[in-house]
């Protein structure tokens, strides 16, 4: 693996553990694609440093376990929003 792919994964996961932000918001932070970061997060990291990758798969579980929550409080504001025009 490249030296600013590790790099790369060791501050993207610093960057999720920091702000506790999505994939797709630390994809727009940087500059990277969604894809890009994810497979960062989830498979090149716990190469380049196993504790920093316990974390990340921490807050990327807990991310997982409430996108059915995020999903829906989005559907119920689009609709709220058409009903008011």
């Amino acid at each position: 693996m490249h030296e600013h792919i590790r790099h790369r994964c060791v501050r993207l996961g610093k960057l999720l553990v920091e702000t506790g932000e999505t994939v797709r918001v630390l994809a727009k932070m940087t500059g990277y694609s969604k894809s890009t970061v994810h497979k960062d997060l989830t498979e090149r990291l716990q190469l380049v440093n196993e504790e920093l990758a316990k974390e990340v798969r921490e807050i990327l579980a807990y991310h997982k376990s409430v996108r059915h929550l995020r999903g829906g409080e989005a559907t119920r504001r689009k609709w709220q929003s058409q009903k008011k025009q």
